[in-house]
């Protein structure tokens, strides 16, 4: 038997297999496996619990080999800080279980996603779109190079944190009067707690192009407060919103996300720019990679998924640069299947 790890920012999953035909046996989950941000003895307690909860104790003297695709690792270099962490917790967890097996794979979740494809390719393209964004090509079953990927702060363009937090931004937006009207003020507000009273009216108010003459229900300083969000409101909106988000982690912001995609779905012009322009962000990183027509992208993310925001307009740019979408959910297969291949 083998086992496969996707060890992600939120959780870790681990499959036990049939080493012969990759048939799952066994399933288990624990906490998150980021090699780089969890420390190495809660890393440890997680693979070792979500190990522990695949394979029964009777079974652990057959396992033959590990391999494992970790957030914040690679498999390419063998000096990186991800891979050594990983590599360490992993080996701690398995001498913890009594697991013996000396076969151990390491390497990204990316390249374990990849690797989830059908057929297990070695070569080709990876797109990830959740919280996070990034693109690599991957050689012989190893990132090449990135695109992307470079967190909240200075990248992860089109991901699902930059949808988020595009939404507060055309919300206050909309409250200061610099932007157009959108259903994302009211619904970023009750997401996030807002008292009803500083909520834009219900209806049509506050949606690009409800209006006939195609201006805002709540653009100036005397409206009334029949309904429409009066200057004072707005002031209250933003007051009351700045200090909620500012006092979150800031990829919590991809929360709202889904609130675009509903928005779109409404009709509301705002939000389905945003959700263009997050394809475009895409787009772009993969064009960076140099794909070539034809050639193998496989991509995973919640955003990509068969009911996801981003599938169909990336699907369409995708298409113009002679590839199309191949997706999977995670790297769980993908790693059951270099697990297989180390044997």
């Amino acid at each position: 038997m083998v086992v496969g790890l996707d060890a992600g920012g939120t959780r870790t999953r681990a499959v036990l297999a049939d080493a012969a035909d990759g048939r799952s046996l066994g399933e288990g989950a624990a906490g998150p496996g980021n090699a780089l941000t969890v420390p190495l003895p809660r890393l440890t307690e997680h693979l070792a619990l979500a190990i522990a909860r695949a394979v029964p104790e009777s079974a652990r003297g057959a396992v033959a080999a590990v391999a494992g695709g970790f957030a914040g690792a690679t498999g390419a270099d063998e000096d990186d800080p991800g891979r050594r962490n990983a590599l360490t917790a992993l080996t701690a967890a398995l001498r913890r279980l009594g697991i013996a097996t000396e076969r151990l794979t390491v390497g990204s979740d990316i390249e374990a996603a990849f690797a989830s494809a059908p057929g297990a390719p070695a070569d080709g393209l990876a797109l990830v779109a959740g919280t996070g964004a990034v693109a690599m090509r991957i050689a012989d079953r190893r990132c090449a190079f990135t695109v992307d990927g470079d967190g909240w702060l200075l990248g992860d363009d089109g991901s699902g944190f930059w949808i988020g937090r595009e939404a507060v931004r055309a919300a206050l937006r909309m409250a200061d009067g610099r932007g157009g009207g959108t259903v994302l003020a009211r619904a970023v507000g009750q997401a996030l707690g807002l008292p009803a009273r500083v909520l834009p009216g219900s209806g049509s108010v506050g949606r690009r192009g409800a209006d006939d003459d195609g201006s805002s229900a709540c653009s100036g300083a005397d409206e009334p407060s029949n309904g429409a969000w009066t200057r004072a409101a707005r002031e209250d909106y933003r007051a009351h919103l700045l200090p909620v988000v500012m006092a979150e982690a800031p990829t919590r912001l991809a929360r709202l996300a889904p609130l675009v995609a509903e928005a779109a779905r409404e009709r509301d012009a705002l939000a389905q720019e945003i959700l263009d322009r997050a394809a475009d962000h895409l787009t772009d990183a993969v064009r960076a990679l140099a794909p070539r027509p034809g050639e193998r992208l496989v991509a995973t993310g919640g955003l990509l998924g068969p009911d996801g925001p981003l599938t169909a307009p990336l699907t369409a740019r995708l298409t113009a640069l002679g590839l199309t979408l191949d997706r999977v959910t995670d790297g769980c297969a993908g790693a059951v299947s270099l697990a297989r291949l180390s044997l």
